[in-house]
């Protein structure tokens, strides 16, 4: 195909007209890197006014800041059509601002067959962005140390409450005052278990499984007299949910846990609890299930306790079911949330065997 030589230049009309319309900075180079033209921006920003710069080398302008080696290889590159950059980042030794980090954009304009090479260079200043990026990064770094210093205060003042409940219970001379203050401690100490899991796990995603496993072993090492008789037993996947709802399944493995250690093993009675966790595309479910005594006759049209409540009130913020199996012997409790409609089904197969 032959070449018109009048095709020069209407490409490089066509090119001058797109540079002059543009609020970017851009420069117009020829095939010995020297300028055609620039835009308005660039020549405010990066160097002398655009009649003053044409037809001078881009690596002689100003004062020879823009001589880079690398400027040098990746123009020469891509004079020879062997590649295109795109958001090349380099640090620019601006005369007035100083080290700046630039971003740019070189191609080889191909207009037809035979034409003049020209490349077009875009500038994109990153410095700004950079800055706030970083400091954006160290105010998030400094919010998330103030929230695990305040997680820890708050979990050492509630177990310092907790204490204080339980110094009184002893005081006190009528049972049912007793009983309501060990109650009370009990359900402080559980929210402090909590806490203070949360206060030495990292923020973000909490693994749930070594969550559980320190969350029992706190309930453990505060309420079973001989570890021996009564065994906590934590199994589950690799599963992993943010700290918000890590709180709630929190709370309501330490209210399931305190309800089986109070109730499922009375007299001394040897025991095992069951603590599960897993999860997979249609939903989760959490179980807590003992091998002990099993639910009183009644017990379905017996009044809810607080414990019982706290369950059903963390469920629904959930979304999960509750299903409660009498084990024979033993009790299970599994919570079922779904992802998708028709995958909720009965825990009382997968519940920890009778030992």
């Amino acid at each position: 195909m032959a070449h018109n030589p009048n095709s020069d230049g209407l490409s490089d009309t066509l090119a001058l007209a797109i540079i002059a319309a543009s609020q970017a900075p851009l420069v117009l180079l020829d095939d010995d890197f020297r300028v055609l033209a620039t835009s308005t921006s660039f020549s405010q920003v990066y160097g002398p006014r655009g009649p003053e710069s044409v037809g001078k080398s881009i690596f002689t302008l100003g004062d020879g800041e823009w001589d880079l080696p690398r400027l040098r290889s990746l123009m020469t590159a891509v004079a020879s059509g062997d590649a295109d950059v795109d958001a090349y980042e380099l640090d620019f030794a601006h005369p007035i601002t100083g080290l700046r980090r630039l971003a740019l954009n070189l191609h080889r304009l191909d207009f037809s067959a035979g034409a003049k090479t020209r490349l077009m260079l875009t500038v994109v200043d990153l410095t700004d962005v950079r800055a706030e990026a970083v400091l954006r990064d160290n105010l998030i770094r400094e919010k998330d140390i103030l929230l695990q210093e305040v997680q820890h205060r708050v979990a050492n003042s509630l177990q310092i409450i907790a204490s204080v409940l339980l110094q009184n219970a002893r005081k006190v001379h009528t049972e049912e005052s007793r009983t309501h203050l060990k109650d009370a401690h009990q359900r402080v100490m559980s929210v402090a278990a909590v806490q203070q899991q949360l206060s030495a796990t990292r923020l973000g995603d909490v693994m749930l499984k070594p969550y559980f496993v320190q969350l029992c072993r706190s309930l453990g090492a505060s309420m079973i007299d001989d570890p021996e008789r009564t065994q906590i037993e934590v199994t589950g996947d690799g599963s992993s949910t943010s700290a918000a709802i890590s709180v709630s399944l929190g709370l309501i493995v330490t209210e399931l846990v305190i309800n089986a250690l109070k109730h499922a093993f009375p007299g001394n009675r040897q025991g095992l609890i069951s603590v599960e966790y897993h999860s997979g595309f249609e939903g989760w479910t959490l179980s807590v299930c003992d091998n002990g005594v099993g639910m009183p006759k009644g017990a379905a049209q017996s009044k809810a306790g607080l414990g019982t409540a706290i369950v059903e009130a963390l469920a629904s913020q959930l979304s999960a079911t509750i299903t409660v199996t009498d084990m024979k012997p033993g009790t299970g409790v599994a919570l079922v949330h779904a992802d998708a409609p028709g995958t909720v089904v009965s825990l009382a197969a997968k519940a920890h065997p009778a030992v």
